[in-house]
Parts: structure tokens; C-alpha cells; sequence
């Protein structure tokens, strides 16, 4: 129900975009949100974004990272600047909201997006 993209293999200093979207039909989406797993790490929430355009970050994240959405299109995006090597790791995307079958909760935990960062 959510179609990830993005992600890939980068150089530290570089720049990577992030995009997930919800299918079917949606009447509206609540929060959206991308979390991560850095390998020996738990997974971590790395961003999110509300319907009224509220966004918080992790405090490793901010000011590299930023979040954003176009609901005419049930996509959130994720730009990532700056990246660093603490940045590897699978990226996850979740979105809550009210479709013609009622509430529901899409997430990616069974299929994130690989970011590597190299040095």
C-alpha cells in the first residue's frame, strides 16, 4: 500500500532523495513519517510531517535532513543533505489516515530502502 523510492549508494558530503507514496483511494493522510535502522542499531524515527504541515527531526538529522508532502499526490518526500556515514541504513516509511475502507496505517517495515553512505 506504500510504494518506496529512492535511496542508494552515496559518497559522505552527498545529497539523496527520498520518496513514498500511498495507493488506493485516500481521503486524507495524518502524519507521515520516514524511520531508520543504521545497522546495530534500533530502528529510530528520522523525521515525520502532520496534515498541518508540522515536521520534527531527529536531533542527529536536523538541518540536513527535510521532510515535505504533497497530499494531492499521497507522497511524502524525504531530501537528505549532507549525509554522513552515521546516515547508512534502512529507511522506513509510514503514513496514517482515512481511506475508503476507513482508518488505516501503511508502513514499510517489511521492505525499506537502503542508504549507504561510503567514505
Amino acid at each position: 500500500q506504500l510504494q518506496a523510492s529512492g535511496g542508494g549508494l552515496v559518497q559522505a558530503g552527498g545529497s539523496l532523495r527520498l520518496s513514498c507514496t500511498a495507493s488506493g483511494t485516500i481521503f486524507k493522510i495524518n502524519t507521515m513519517g520516514y524511520y531508520r535502522q543504521s545497522p546495530g542499531k534500533q530502528r529510530e524515527l528520522v523525521a515525520l510531517i502532520t496534515s498541518s504541515g508540522t515536521t520534527r527531526y531527529a536531533d542527529s538529522v536536523k538541518g540536513r535532513f527535510t521532510i515535505s508532502r504533497d497530499d494531492a499526490k499521497n507522497t511524502m518526500f524525504l531530501e537528505m543533505d549532507s549525509l554522513k556515514l552515521g546516515d547508512t541504513g534502512v529507511y522506513y516509511c509510514n503514513m496514517d489516515g482515512f481511506r475508503n475502507a476507513g482508518y488505516f496505517s501503511f508502513d514499510t517495515w517489511g521492505q525499506g530502502t537502503l542508504v549507504t553512505v561510503s567514505s
